[in-house]
């Protein structure tokens, strides 16, 4: 044997592993790129069925152990919640366009001048004003003045429109995902309880836990905060009669999500509010308006971080930041992100095994429980 055969024996080894490894790579990306149309509505689908899994399992209780039943019953519940009212204000809003083009086009379409309450209006009050008397007194003259406003306005109106719309479309197939993902869950629990203890190295790896139960915290410590000061400010406005609730209560549920105060939008209601009435009533809604709006801080602390041992501060860090780096899906990327690396970076701390780590009672339950 000469001298050189062992190096070359070594070079044609690692020239053969570095093959291998890059075919499986470009066999990665190839595959990557075939599912990606496909990740955001599974992700959400993973999402929505973790956070409704619980949900699901009382449901295949009372119906005689029948998790496929209750899988499609949960599942068409929540295509109703999401369909109906955006048939119904989709059918509102074309209907309502459709009337105005054909009394603009028999020129029965007039504009009621404004009260005098506009101009008390806070900040937009004068202009508003101005602009609406304009279009009160000659319509078609505003119109040719304003067209190109109107054009831009007009064009961000649909635009918006379209990406509701395909949000919407997002969130059927996503809905239609979960429900799979909710008829087959042990199987699903047992596929990742598997891909988890091949990366930890050991059985009973308490990560999917600890990933289940983060997605359910954030549903109920952002999601369900958000609801509930929504309707806490909807049956408010409701009360006071003011106008386009529905809207102001959808706004205020969006600003929740993304952890911004409601008062943002009841801040201009209740300005609104005092232009139209006074006394006692004006001062209950505003009163109301402020207990809302601060209710998060009372109520957060309850519901986010709920069954962990990891401190609420992180999970609502990783929901937050999250959020600000992908949108909504990151609050619940984040925060499993941010749990799962605050549970490894404990672990590695302290010495003890992940067995050991920041989920309650492992060896008892999984990520389908």
């Amino acid at each position: 044997m000469s001298p050189s055969q062992p190096g070359s024996s070594v070079e044609r080894d690692v020239i053969e592993a570095l093959i291998k490894f890059g075919l499986i790579l470009v066999l990665l990306i190839w595959c990557f790129q075939i599912i990606r149309p496909f990740f955001m509505p599974v992700l959400w689908g993973a999402i929505l069925a973790v956070a409704l899994y619980p949900l699901h399992l009382g449901f295949s209780r009372r119906l005689g152990d029948k998790p496929k039943l209750s899988a499609t019953l949960i599942t068409l519940i929540a295509l109703a919640i999401l369909l109906l009212p955006t048939f119904f204000v989709a059918s509102a809003m074309i209907s309502g366009a459709s009337d105005v083009a054909q009394q603009l086009e028999t020129e029965a379409f007039e504009v009621p001048p404004p009260t005098q309450k506009v101009q008390q209006w806070p900040v937009i009050g004068e202009r508003a004003y101005e602009i609406w008397q304009q279009a009160s007194h000659n319509l078609e003259r505003f119109l040719t003045t304003h067209a190109e406003s109107i054009k831009q306005y007009l064009t961000s109106v649909l635009q918006t429109f379209g990406g509701v719309l395909s949000t919407v479309a997002l969130f059927t197939f996503s809905i239609l995902i979960s429900g799979v993902f909710l008829a087959t869950g042990p199987a699903c629990g047992k596929g990742i309880q598997l891909m988890a203890d091949r990366l930890t190295g050991h059985a009973g790896s308490p990560l999917p836990v600890l990933a289940a139960r983060t997605v359910r915290s954030v549903a109920q410590g952002v999601l369900g905060v958000a609801f509930i000061q929504a309707m806490a400010a909807g049956v408010g406005m409701a009360l006071m009669g003011v106008p386009f609730t529905g809207l102001w209560t959808l706004l205020i549920l969006i600003l929740a999500i993304a952890q911004l105060p409601p008062i943002l939008v009841l801040a201009p209601v209740i300005a609104y509010v005092f232009s139209v009435s006074s006394g006692l009533p004006a001062i209950l809604f505003t009163v109301w308006s402020i207990l809302v709006s601060a209710s998060d801080g009372l109520l957060k602390p309850l519901l986010l971080g709920k069954g962990l041992n990891i401190p609420t501060l992180v999970i609502l860090l990783g929901a937050i930041g999250g959020m600000m780096m992908s949108g909504i899906i990151g609050l619940f990327v984040g925060a499993v992100v941010l749990a799962v690396g605050y549970t490894l970076l404990e672990a590695w701390l302290t010495g003890e095994g992940l067995q050991a780590q920041s989920v309650e009672k492992p060896d008892k339950e999984r990520v389908n429980e």
